[in-house]
């Protein structure tokens, strides 16, 4: 794998619709920008992301001060934008390459260290595709409360498993029927919900704007390991790039906004009753049912994402064996879990990739990585990019070390012993992204060999 740019760019043959079975044969190029802006543009959109927009009017938590709902839209706008900038720079790179994103960790850390972050990336997957089974059955029985939240379960663990067998088949699905549907149901929400007036917030103001974000941010940085694994497929770096970034960012940003606006317009600082909010319009019902079925495409990206990540581990595997079998445990465990008291871990882990993908964009785009990635299963070891990676996670952990009781009181007594005091204007994604790409540089100025590791010959 390491051709020319020329080369990795150029379109597999009009043949091949749909991704290999292994990870050693050449990836299809048949995504164009509008099936990218398909993809991400609904993947901005979440049931998760209208409730979430609590964290964004009240970044400090419940009975905090309220942002003001103009600071509170300029948040969601800056953090998004920022956030997506990381995801299509990654998408960039796997349109460049050819690569999905845990194979692109092969040229930054070698082969057998890109492990490291592929069997945490995996963890995470499955976590967050357990995660989306359990919010669509959740709707599916508000929706239709007579009927027992185990029958969505398996409905939805179904056709999670069927869409990510056949991804690039899913993403034209979304393309020609999904999108429609969802713009309209969206559009009808939203006029809703602006028949009651521009809603205010009492007491409102700029304090803590960073803080809110850093919320939108995190939220769309969460998909930059899952970036590649699509933008590999697109016609050209261009239409990868602009489909991800334009889909992404102009939805995430509709979709806190409208949560936003349902919060402190009708369900008056209610994050939970945001949901019945939408049922009580008009129609609602079948408004809310598009964006529940919608959610499908969540637990199918996560899933295949999972099943490409196990590839790098395993690039001789077939894909569909590893679709069927995390399908089926994402479904078992959405049946028996209560996913809900993992959702701090999964942030966690999700914190640990900022800082990596300050060290990748660095060394891929401004440090010539693009000309000499190497991407064969046998890249040597690079044990010095650790360091980068490691100091932009301290930094991030600093600011925000999350919500898990004993982690929080950790990095606590960390910042007490080395003097490190929490400013308002601090943002954990941005500062721990910008730490890990600022180390990376230093680290090729003081030491270039260890920096540089060997590369493939030709």
């Amino acid at each position: 794998m390491s051709t020319t740019e020329s080369d990795r760019t150029a379109p597999a043959g009009p043949t091949l619709s749909e991704v290999p079975f292994t990870l050693v044969e050449e990836a299809p190029r048949t995504l164009g920008l509008v099936d990218q802006l398909a993809l991400w543009g609904n993947l901005g959109i979440s049931l998760l992301g209208f409730t979430g927009a609590i964290f964004v009017l009240q970044p400090g938590g419940p009975g905090s001060p309220r942002l003001s709902l103009l600071a509170a839209l300029t948040a969601i706008i800056v953090g998004t934008v920022a956030g997506t900038a990381a995801v299509a720079a990654t998408g960039l790179a796997g349109a460049i390459t050819g690569a999905p994103t845990m194979v692109l960790l092969r040229g930054l850390f070698g082969a057998r260290v890109s492990y490291l972050p592929t069997v945490l990336n995996i963890a995470q997957l499955l976590g967050w595709g357990t995660f989306e089974i359990v919010i669509i059955s959740t709707a599916g029985h508000q929706l239709l409360p007579r009927v027992a939240t185990l029958v969505f379960v398996l409905v939805a663990g179904v056709a999670t498993t069927g869409l990510a067998v056949y991804p690039l088949g899913s993403v034209r699905v979304l393309r020609k029927y999904v999108t429609v549907a969802v713009v309209i149901a969206l559009a009808y929400l939203s006029i809703e919900l602006f028949r009651h007036g521009v809603p205010s917030v009492p007491g409102g103001s700029w304090n803590g704007f960073f803080a809110a974000s850093d919320t939108a941010l995190a939220v769309a940085v969460s998909w930059v390991p899952l970036a590649a694994d699509y933008a590999r497929h697109s016609h050209t770096p261009r239409a990868a790039f602009a489909g991800t970034f334009l889909g992404y960012s102009v939805t995430q940003t509709l979709c806190y906004g409208l949560g936003l606006l349902a919060l402190v317009g009708v369900a008056h600082g209610h994050a939970g009753a945001i949901f019945a909010a939408f049922l009580a319009v008009p129609a609602g019902w079948l408004a809310f049912s598009v964006l529940a079925v919608r959610e499908l495409d969540q637990s199918f990206v996560n899933t295949y994402s999972t099943a490409v990540s196990l590839q790098n581990l395993f690039p001789r595997t077939d894909r569909r064996l590893f679709a069927v079998s995390i399908g089926a445990l994402i479904t078992a465990a959405a049946a028996v879990l209560n996913i809900a008291d993992y959702e701090n871990f999964l942030l966690l882990l999700g914190a640990v990739f900022v800082p990596m993908f300050g060290v990748f964009v660095v060394a891929f785009f401004l440090l010539g990585g693009r000309h000499s990635w190497d991407l064969t299963e046998n890249a040597p070891p690079r044990w010095a990019m650790l360091v980068p990676w490691a100091a932009g996670f301290v930094v991030y952990q600093l600011v925000n070390p999350g919500g898990i009781g004993w982690w929080v009181r950790l990095w606590t007594r960390v910042a007490t012993l080395v003097g490190f005091s929490h400013q308002g204007w601090m943002s954990a994604s941005l500062l721990g992204f910008l730490t890990a790409g600022v180390v990376t540089l230093a680290l090729r100025v003081v030491a270039p060999r260890a920096y540089a590791g060997p590369h493939p010959a030709g």
